[in-house]
């Protein structure tokens, strides 16, 4: 720490589905790593999920057309801290695309002796500053910080009283399963956490009850004007049997 004190920290990384924010894998590393030494282990990571989803759909339904990309990971998306030459240089060689925004250097690069390196980093700043790029970066600034977010923050995972790299990456898990399952249960019944279905039931009760109490008054209105036009009917029947009859028939008028 910057005062001098000294805590044992681990660093978290989620791979996220771009389509779907679902998570497609989680690993846990010491914090004293990089990000570029830790990313071909996350993707790795991610790419065995994906094909053992590829897998499981080719068993359960294999005259259907899957809903996972047979071709595996095709794209990766990163913020900059993940940037270095040999990292895209890697992407490349895996036939990856990668879209990973690049630090601001001083000065111009010396490519020498690093020409493949160079076209990697060309080609990845060509597919960062293009509109598609952008609307990654964006989506991904999204997606991923939503997972960190429910796992950390609200899943208060920031500090963990655990013994062992392997027991915190189990709990990990635990908080990551939930988050998918959050994904499951949003598109089934539209709410996605035990508070927002809190809620829904809540609005619920309240639309029941609103329309129960509209009900009841439209019934009472129309008993009212039913009660009131039976009692001007009785009014004028009893107002025209006690009028009276004139007696002088030679000299009344019709007003009589």
């Amino acid at each position: 720490m910057k005062d001098g004190r000294t805590h044992l920290a681990h660093k978290a990384e989620h791979a996220v589905d771009m389509d779907t924010g679902a998570v497609l894998a989680v690993t846990l590393q010491g914090a004293d790593r990089g990000d570029t030494a830790t990313l071909d282990e996350t993707l790795c990571e991610a790419g065995m999920a994906v094909a053992e989803q590829v897998g499981r759909e080719a068993e359960l339904r294999p005259h259907e057309a899957p809903k996972v990309n047979v071709a595996g990971i095709e794209e990766t998306v990163t913020d900059k801290g993940y940037h270095s030459g040999a990292v895209v240089k890697r992407m490349k060689a895996y036939g990856v695309r990668s879209y990973i925004p690049e630090k601001k250097q001083k000065g111009r690069r010396n490519w020498a002796g690093k020409a493949e390196e160079q076209q990697a980093v060309y080609a990845n700043r060509r597919r960062v500053r293009g509109e598609y790029g952008k609307s990654l970066l964006r989506r991904r600034g999204e997606l991923v910080e939503r997972s960190f977010a429910h796992c950390y923050e609200t899943g208060a995972m920031r500090r963990c009283h655990l013994r062992g790299q392997e027991n915190i990456w189990k709990r990990q898990l635990i908080h990551v399963g939930a988050f998918n399952l959050s994904l499951i249960l949003r598109q089934l019944l539209g709410a996605g956490t035990p508070r927002e279905w809190k809620n829904r039931f809540g609005r619920l009760v309240l639309t029941l009850y609103l329309l129960f109490t509209c009900r009841m008054n439209q019934k009472r209105f129309c008993r009212s004007r039913i009660s009131a036009s039976v009692a001007k009917c009785f009014v004028r029947s009893r107002s025209r049997l006690r009028r009276p009859t004139c007696r002088k028939s030679a000299t009344c008028t019709p007003g009589c």
